[in-house]
């Protein structure tokens, strides 16, 4: 039986290569829902390709154009974060893709877990933010939640048939766009710099959080979540050639880890066959092109977002919200040339030192709490210019 898919941010980096699986498999797939924020024609494209049943625009003014793009189909087409969640919940779909950039992603996640769905989550601020919610609903529903970002698949893949102790995660790292720049180079760092990721071709937001490592420190966070393990027992080693995704040491100090070339249609197609595997085409891994793979330890004082995560990892709370909250304004910020790049991490730090800390929030805390970041972040860009 074909798994019906809801594609959300279908027009991103993610969406966009999850649509390449399907394709690539379509005795497996049907594309049923697709979602986009603001791209309405290329959503309207892929809804017109897939025959899917519901498109929705999340940004409201372009609902006309996705509509009219979209007269005589039989697609329904919608408007609003509202109904980005709601269709994550509907009964035409079988399995989420949460391929969403940020906060507005734990909406849609919590509704696909509400309604038992398996979730294939790219969407990892879903996690940092409101993990300690997530989680639990996931197994009181029975809801599987299968990781895309390639890290976190390389750790379920090495954790598949084992049932003994984890010692220790290791997760690996490309050191982003300025891992061969010195900490004083990093003062006027351009935006077209920072989206210059040596290794992989991804999305604005996600490239820019590489280059501060905040997205590293986000992963730790997912780990956390997703693996149960505490943050001491979680390592991020640095691996510019990013071949191994990621590394588990068990308690007799053997160590599995997930090697293949920088691909994220290898981990979405894992998270979408899980328990099977894709036959994909392409050519594959050579590891004489690779005869050396390096390690070393990353540099806190150069990247101090990771230290950051951690400490928010291990306050627990509205922490890691205010993080991601800060870190989403000022990201935006950098890319539109209003703030420095190095602005981003002082933002975080103003949101945190100011924010409010509530040490068991439910989901309407962690609403409140990204607003104050939000507010707190754009207070602090304001007041450096």
């Amino acid at each position: 039986m074909k798994q019906r898919l809801a594609i959300l941010g279908s027009t991103g980096s993610i969406g966009v290569q999850t649509l390449d699986i399907a394709r690539e498999n379509p005795g497996r797939f049907e594309v049923r829902v697709l979602t986009a924020n603001r791209n309405w024609e290329r959503l309207a494209r892929q809804a017109r390709e897939f025959d899917a049943d519901a498109a929705v625009i999340a940004d409201k003014q372009h609902y006309a154009q996705l509509r009219d793009a979209l007269a005589g189909t039989d697609t329904k087409v919608y408007a609003g974060e509202e109904a980005v969640a709601q269709v994550a919940a509907g009964g035409g779909t079988d399995v989420v893709v949460n391929a969403l950039v940020g906060y507005a992603g734990l909406a849609p996640t919590v509704a696909a877990i509400e309604a038992g769905k398996k979730l294939a989550l790219a969407n990892k601020e879903s996690l940092v933010v409101g993990g300690a919610c997530v989680m639990p609903l996931a197994r009181e529903r029975k809801a599987p939640v299968i990781p895309i970002d390639s890290e976190h698949s390389a750790i379920f893949q090495c954790l598949v048939g084992e049932r003994a102790p984890v010692r220790r995660l290791i997760v690996t790292c490309s050191g982003g766009a300025f891992r061969d720049f010195r900490a004083e180079e990093l003062a006027n760092v351009t935006v077209e710099q920072a989206l210059r990721h040596p290794q992989w071709d991804m999305g604005a937001k996600i490239t820019i959080d590489s280059s501060t490592l905040v997205n590293k420190g986000f992963e730790v966070i997912e780990a956390h979540w997703l693996f149960g393990t505490p943050a001491e027992r979680i390592s991020v080693l640095l691996h510019p050639q990013s071949i191994i995704h990621s590394m588990v040491e068990f308690e007799d100090g053997a160590i599995k880890a997930q090697l293949g070339t920088p691909d994220m249609r290898l981990p979405i197609s894992f998270a979408l066959l899980y328990p099977d595997r894709a036959n994909r085409p392409g050519e594959r891994f050579n590891f004489l092109n690779h005869p050396q793979l390096t390690f070393a330890e990353v540099d806190r004082a150069k990247y101090p977002a990771l230290d950051i995560a951690y400490d928010c990892l291990r306050r627990g709370g509205t922490a890691a919200c205010t993080m991601n909250g800060a870190n989403e304004v000022a990201v935006a910020a950098f890319i539109a040339r209003k703030c420095a790049w190095l602005d981003i991490v002082r933002a975080i730090r103003y949101a945190l030192e100011h924010a409010a800390f509530v040490p068991s929030p439910t989901l309407a805390d962690y609403a409140e709490a990204n607003a104050e970041a939000r507010a707190l972040a754009a207070e602090f860009l304001q007041l450096k210019n």
